[in-house]
């Protein structure tokens, strides 16, 4: 694992110290790499994940050129608030993987805000 890799895990595992999705308020997780972003609503009490959304995804495959901008991020959100709207999640804890608040991951946020997550 690569020294940028290995910090950006440290300040993860102190973050999911004190952010547990709960049934009732499950996490909203985010993963970026180079050329794609991820985010996932868990539930930690069950290990499950809720609701999923990428830029792999087949609805976004299509629209987006690339995945890794923010362009594709905002996306992303909007699709996973959209997915946790019809299961019946409004209210979700935000665990931005150890990555600063900024860029792609403030711009999924913004977008899942936007789409009716509260968070």
């Amino acid at each position: 694992m690569r020294e940028k890799e290995a910090l950006r895990q440290k300040r993860h595992g102190r973050v999911r110290k004190k952010v547990v999705g709960t049934p009732e308020k499950p996490r909203l997780n985010v993963f970026r790499s180079l050329n794609n972003i991820y985010a996932q609503v868990v539930d930690d009490t069950q290990h499950a994940t809720l609701v999923a959304a990428s830029t792999i995804d087949k609805e976004l495959k299509s629209k987006v050129k690339t995945g890794g901008n923010t362009d594709s991020a905002k996306l992303v959100g909007e699709l996973v608030a959209k997915r946790a709207k019809e299961k019946g999640i409004a209210k979700v804890v935000f665990d931005r993987g150890g990555y600063k608040y900024h860029g792609r991951i403030k711009s999924l946020a913004d977008a899942a805000r936007e789409a009716g997550l509260e968070f």
